[in-house]
């Protein structure tokens, strides 16, 4: 090891041990902050063969391609069907194969499938997938699947129409039945710099991330590109730079605090409110006006000698209920705390909790974000 690479590789060391002690109060890890630019997964999709079902697999008559692909598939193994020949297959079906290709992920090593059926078989359990393709969003080959399925769901039927289903039987799993044969190529390695980028947007995460770095490593080492995107100079040695990202890792840092706002869940009643929600000065009315309005029919029956004749007459009752209306004032900067208290000695139910912000947003008295979901 040259004098450069031992002094580097201690420099990292020092750096790695002074930012644990260092670390400021309620701090968090890049790690959790943040994710390496590149350094992701690839989607992986297929299209397949299930055999080996007991009944459940596709109606053939309603499903011509999966004969097509069994037509297909014995072509290449030297089995000739007649053209006019329509095999009716009960035990085979024809699915659709997905995987999630980990980065970094080297030929050989296995991967979890998921297998869904795209024809109308009963279910798969019992079956086997046979040997399928996993093609990128390139086109490109990157994994090969093939094994028994895992099926958590059954279902049965009778000959009634009547059918008893437990969870999905029509998708199931196979673990590491895929073989990666092709690696996604990346510049981890090769790119003059590397580029941190946060889950959640926030230019003041952004800037105490770029001078948390600068102040371990020197100024200049770190700049915040935008409000997601951190760029750090990075050693050129692939070896040192792996250490290099495990110390920014480890490095923590306080993040902004959270933007303000309030989320309604407007079909279960669910109101979540944020820390930092504030309300200026307001006055708040909280009541309610029912109004009954019964319907009856009433019998008028006329005197013995009226030489009237008797007749229904209809007859409604309207009753309004006022309950006593109860006022609450907030104050400037009221806080969560305050809101909540306020709301619940009114004994407002969750719905009227939304009004209440509603209309505290149209004049202009909260100070947040009201989202509705």
């Amino acid at each position: 090891m040259t004098l450069r690479k031992r002094t580097l590789a201690l420099l990292i060391a020092l750096i790695a041990a002074l930012g644990v002690l260092a670390a400021p109060a309620h701090a968090e890890r890049v790690k959790d902050l943040a994710s390496v630019a590149g350094v992701r997964s690839n989607q992986l999709v297929g299209y397949g063969l299930v055999v080996g079902l007991d009944g459940t697999g596709d109606q053939t008559s309603q499903a011509p391609f999966t004969i097509q692909s069994i037509k297909n598939m014995l072509a290449q193994f030297g089995v000739t069907v007649p053209p006019d020949s329509n095999p009716q297959l009960k035990n085979v079906a024809a699915v659709t194969v997905q995987a999630e290709l980990p980065p970094f992920a080297k030929p050989g090593q296995t991967i979890d499938v998921s297998v869904s059926s795209i024809g109308n078989a009963g279910s798969l359990r019992g079956g086997t997938l046979l040997l399928a393709p996993l093609r990128g969003a390139d086109g490109e080959v990157y994994a090969m699947a093939q094994g028994s399925l895992i099926v958590s769901g059954f279902g049965v039927s009778g000959r009634d129409g009547s059918r008893i289903a437990l969870n999905v039987p029509s998708g199931g799993r196979i673990p590491g039945g895929a073989t990666v044969e092709r690696e996604v190529p990346t510049d981890f390695a090769t790119a003059p710099a590397i580029t941190l980028n946060l889950n959640a947007p926030d230019f003041t995460t952004a800037t105490r991330l770029a001078e948390g770095i600068n102040r371990m490593l020197g100024a200049g080492t770190a700049a915040a590109v935008d409000a997601v995107s951190v760029r750090v100079a990075a050693p050129a040695d692939p070896a040192q730079r792996i250490a290099y990202v495990a110390t920014l890792e480890q490095m923590e840092i306080q993040p902004g605090e959270a933007p303000a706002r309030v989320i309604v869940n407007s079909r279960t009643g669910t109101v979540v409110i944020g820390s930092n929600v504030r309300v200026l000065p307001a006055a708040v009315s909280h009541g309610s006006l029912s109004v009954t309005i019964t319907e009856r029919q009433d019998v008028s029956q006329p005197n013995a000698f009226g030489q009237g004749e008797t007749a229904v007459v209809p007859r409604s009752e309207i009753d309004v209920k006022q309950p006593e209306g109860r006022m609450f004032k907030f104050e400037a900067g009221v806080n969560l705390d305050a809101i909540v208290d306020a709301v619940n000695r009114v004994g407002a139910a969750p719905g009227d909790l939304v009004a209440i912000l509603e209309a505290l947003k149209q004049a202009g008295a909260l100070r947040a974000e009201l989202i509705v979901i």
